[in-house]
């Protein structure tokens, strides 16, 4: 039986009134009187749909401005929706803005105090703990001192301590833990992971996949204020990940395809015996069989070279059939076939791009290449590209 919903949203969106003119404030204005929404409103957060249940942990993900932190304060009621509807059966601890909700006049205790009262602890809860939420922030002397002389690191610390305390059913996070010092990341972590496996629910932003694929089960990627993916950790970061890969690789000079009519050319391929395309999946660890096809106008056998790159560029691995001493089938006049095979392709989750480039008997002069995207999907958090045999011992 599942459990039950902790977090339901419905429909939900957020559109904000072009401002840029003074004719598009007075007319925002003007709009906002009537009591209606202006058609060319700018649309930051798409109708979406959202269900948290209770012991269950989301990842949000997504580039600067794709709606992210919108999202998280709509859920928490910071701001109103433009549409849709919120529903939370359980007890919420935030930490979106830097500061929020802190008074910066106050001294780090008296705005503990404040916080956990407003939290929904009771005053003899708030003193009773009082020096344990200190203890976890851990400043030191500054705890006396008013809020505005802190800085962003002590204002995290705090504010995650007084979340400590709370404990709350659903937790919600907007980039805490890319602020601070090493060792603190490291007792939030252990936290949240100690939070999460006592049964705690969590909805994290971050940019950090790896803190993503550590804490979270699921995760949710916005692109442009609409719902890229979701679904497993893995899945969805490993698909964000490649897409930024493809991003940076496009921002270079693109690889040069074309064909020479006169040259040795790519006529067919295939990958894992299907004919090659963009977006074919690999499981970690699986066989990865290329077959191609090559048209050699002085009937010579040719060269086949071979190559895989990460989506930004990054060079992989390459190979040559003259390296190996291989030579092609010739199925016909000028037509030669190549199969190359790699048994357990030791890549690790990601986005990569397989190259293949024909080349002329002697090894020295490409004339062809054809290039295709495919990625590795398993649910590992190692770190580079290839994963290397090991054994703890």
């Amino acid at each position: 039986m599942s459990e039950p919903l902790l977090l339901e949203a419905r429909g939900l969106c957020k559109r904000y009134p072009r401002t840029g003119t003074g004719r598009e404030r007075l007319l925002s204005l003007w709009s906002l009187l009537r009591g209606r929404e202006r058609s060319d409103a700018i649309e930051v957060l798409k109708p979406l749909d959202l269900f948290v249940r209770r012991g269950e942990s989301l990842g949000i993900i997504g580039e600067n401005g794709a709606g992210k932190s919108t999202l998280l304060k709509l859920v928490t009621g910071v701001i109103r929706p433009s549409a849709g509807v919120v529903r939370i059966h359980g007890r919420v601890g935030a930490l979106l803005e830097l500061g929020a909700g802190f008074h910066p006049e106050l001294s780090g205790r008296e705005n503990v105090r404040a916080s956990a009262l407003l939290s929904g602890m009771s005053a003899a809860e708030v003193e009773a703990r009082m020096e344990e939420i200190l203890a976890f922030a851990d400043i030191g002397r500054a705890v006396d001192e008013p809020v505005k002389h802190y800085s962003t690191g002590m204002v995290v610390r705090l504010g995650f301590a007084v979340i400590v305390a709370l404990r709350p059913e659903l937790l919600i996070t907007d980039e805490v833990l890319a602020v601070g010092d090493e060792s603190f990341q490291k007792k939030c972590i252990a936290w949240l992971e100690d939070y999460l496996s006592a049964g705690g629910t969590l909805l994290l932003v971050s940019h950090s996949m790896y803190h993503v694929q550590k804490l979270c089960r699921r995760a949710l990627w916005l692109k442009d204020g609409a719902v890229a993916a979701q679904g497993d950790v893995f899945e969805v970061t490993q698909a964000y990940l490649a897409y930024h890969e493809r991003k940076q690789a496009r921002s270079r000079a693109e690889t040069a395809r074309g064909s020479s009519a006169e040259g040795y050319r790519i006529i067919s391929a295939e990958l894992n015996g299907e004919t090659a395309r963009d977006g074919l999946i690999l499981l970690q660890g699986a066989e990865l069989e290329i077959r191609a096809e090559v048209d050699s106008p002085d009937d010579r056998p040719p060269v086949l070279a071979v190559g895989i790159v990460r989506l930004d560029g990054t060079p992989v691995y390459g190979v040559s059939s003259e390296m190996d001493g291989a030579r092609p089938e010739r199925i016909e006049a000028r037509r030669y076939r190549f199969r190359l095979r790699f048994p357990e392709l030791p890549l690790l989750p990601g986005g990569y791009a397989l190259r293949v480039h024909p080349l002329d008997p002697e090894g020295l002069r490409l004339f062809d290449t054809a290039e295709w995207e495919f990625f590795v999907r398993g649910e590992s958090r190692e770190f580079g590209m290839v994963r290397l045999p090991h054994r703890w011992e």
